[in-house]
């Protein structure tokens, strides 16, 4: 081979790979609570297959039992905790401030 294209040659990277996360044995169903909630956001939404390292015919799946198990009220179809909690601290500062009047300032 010539030393001008061998500079064109990219060196081969060892890789680790990785475990696929759901194993052999596993079954992708909506009653299966612990292999559904890992493939679902803080927020509710259902994880892309890129970030949960599926192959496509797993995602289908995955996406169909979680599905199922919101519309059987297994899983909430979205989980808005943080964003209750943020209002009412919004509130409670609004509640706090004082108000200016034609007699003078006046808190609440």
């Amino acid at each position: 081979m010539d030393k001008s294209k061998r500079l064109f040659l990219k060196p081969k990277r060892s890789f680790r790979r990785r475990l696929p996360p759901i194993g052999s044995g596993d079954r992708i169903d909506y009653k299966n609570m612990s292999l559904i909630s890992r493939f679902i956001s803080e927020q509710g939404k259902i994880l892309s297959r890129r970030v949960n390292r599926l192959t496509l015919k797993q995602q289908r799946l995955i996406t169909i039992a979680i599905k199922q198990a919101r519309i059987l009220s297994s899983l909430p179809f979205l989980n808005n905790e943080k964003k209750i909690r943020n209002n009412e601290k919004r509130f409670e500062k609004i509640e706090s401030t004082a108000r200016i009047t034609t007699t003078g300032l006046k808190k609440i």
